[in-house]
């Protein structure tokens, strides 16, 4: 019995996706459930999964754009599995891993680095045809194979810590976290050659929104400086009881978003929105945590954040980011949000200003945090500071309230037990302990 595979539909919005990538190929046998391609909306990336187990026929190209509802693959379930099936399941399994050693600290990463160095293929001459061909043999799960062929990396020069040597997602991160090593005197070039890539719908509407706020708002950048010191001496102070009480590890993101929330209670506007004619206040706080994935830039949702404890935000943040990564997010996860924290600070940035995610108003960047001489008391000190930023539309949030809320979440981080009141230790109670 022939099964059709057609295209789910990922939102009410949305009408047409596009085939990003194929994970097999027309006569593979596939699992049920077993993901067998990658389909790119205008919000986001999604899996598409078999809903039967046996031989697949693809009937649409990649790159091509396909309507909700379209067929796209015929799966005929009377096929023979072939000996030793059942890599479906280990893949499951491995990817399981993945996630299960996706918050392991640099140190293994450092380690698996390493580790990576020493089986580095240096061969620079091969290209990235014989590499993909190296990698569709190689002993690996899907999104370590697809992350290979993307970044341009053979299998030979990744070591697999998977069972019986199987490369996982985990061991690509770490070996491009690792840098790839090259011989510095011959260069990475060597031709004249250039390529043209397709844009995908999530990179088109990306482009088109960030012209469109450019273009449609009156977007200004405030910005201040915080002393990271009193959030540093707290986190070192009880990242062990908090990491033992709720499993989860203490950053400095759940204070940020905790300060925002305080600070968006104070100063409604910078929580609104413009539509049409009207103001649109929210009595809530649902805060966008810009993540960066494979595919992109992609901001999950905290619904109700000011409702959160620290462990919650900290928990809730780690899920949604993981689920990014792995290109697992929803679209529900992504919409509805009324402000936005980017950081930037990951990725060694220093000072920036930060797009406003519409139809929002306006959207926090945090930054590296950086040893810099300051007054304290009089007297010049070496403290850890962190640049911050607020883009704000201007339409809807005068100069006073911004500089205002940005000097809100400046005092709180500063002084963190002007996020609660009242209580025993105020260290405590503001950790949930």
């Amino acid at each position: 019995m022939a099964v059709e595979v057609k295209i789910p539909s990922p939102g009410e919005s949305i009408t047409e996706v596009e085939i990003a990538e194929w994970l097999v190929e027309s006569g593979d046998y596939v699992e049920r459930d077993q993901t067998i391609a990658e389909i790119d909306s205008d919000k986001a990336t999604l899996e598409l999964a078999a809903e039967d187990a046996g031989a697949i026929e693809l009937l649409v190209e990649e790159g091509e754009t396909v309507e909700v509802g379209a067929v796209v693959a015929k799966i005929d379930t009377d096929a023979e599995a072939p000996e030793g099936s059942g890599s479906g399941a280990d893949d499951k399994e491995e990817e399981k891993a993945d996630e299960d050693d996706s918050d392991k600290g640099s140190d293994d990463k450092k380690a698996d680095s390493s580790e990576k160095s020493k089986s580095d293929d240096k061969s620079a001459d091969k290209g990235s045809d014989q590499k993909a061909d190296e990698n569709k043999s190689a002993k690996a799960t899907p999104l370590a194979r697809e992350m290979m062929n993307k970044n341009d990396v053979s299998a030979k020069q990744v070591q697999g810590s998977g069972s019986g040597g199987k490369i996982t997602k985990n061991d690509v991160e770490a070996y491009l976290s690792g840098g790839i090593s090259t011989d510095a005197a011959q260069g990475w070039g060597g031709s004249r050659e250039k390529r043209r890539e397709k844009m995908s719908s999530l990179r088109r509407k990306v482009a088109e929104r960030l012209v469109s706020v450019k273009n449609e708002t009156a977007m200004l950048t405030t910005f201040n400086e915080v002393d990271m010191k009193p959030i540093m001496d707290l986190r070192a102070k009880y990242k062990d009881k908090f990491k033992e009480e709720f499993g989860t590890s203490l950053g400095f993101m759940s204070f940020f978003t905790k300060a925002v929330t305080e600070a968006l209670k104070a100063y409604p506007a910078v929580n609104g929105m413009i539509d049409g004619k009207e103001i649109i206040y929210h009595d809530y706080a649902d805060v966008g945590i810009a993540v960066s994935s494979p595919k992109g830039l992609m901001v999950p949702v905290l619904r109700n954040a000011e409702q959160m404890p620290l462990h919650e935000i900290e928990s809730e943040i780690k899920r949604l980011a993981r689920k990014a990564r792995d290109g697992k997010i929803t679209i529900d996860e992504m919409t509805g949000g009324t402000f936005t924290i980017t950081n930037g600070g990951v990725f060694g940035s220093m000072l920036s200003t930060p797009i406003i995610n519409p139809p929002q108003s306006a959207i926090l960047g945090m930054h590296n945090i950086v040893d810099r001489p300051i007054a304290v008391d009089g007297k010049v000190e070496i403290r850890p500071v962190m640049y911050v930023a607020l883009s704000y539309d201007h339409r809807i949030i005068d100069g006073k309230e911004s500089v205002s809320f940005l000097y809100m979440i400046k005092e709180m981080l500063e002084n963190p037990t002007k996020l609660v009141f009242g209580g025993k230790d105020p260290g405590e109670i503001l950790l949930g302990l």
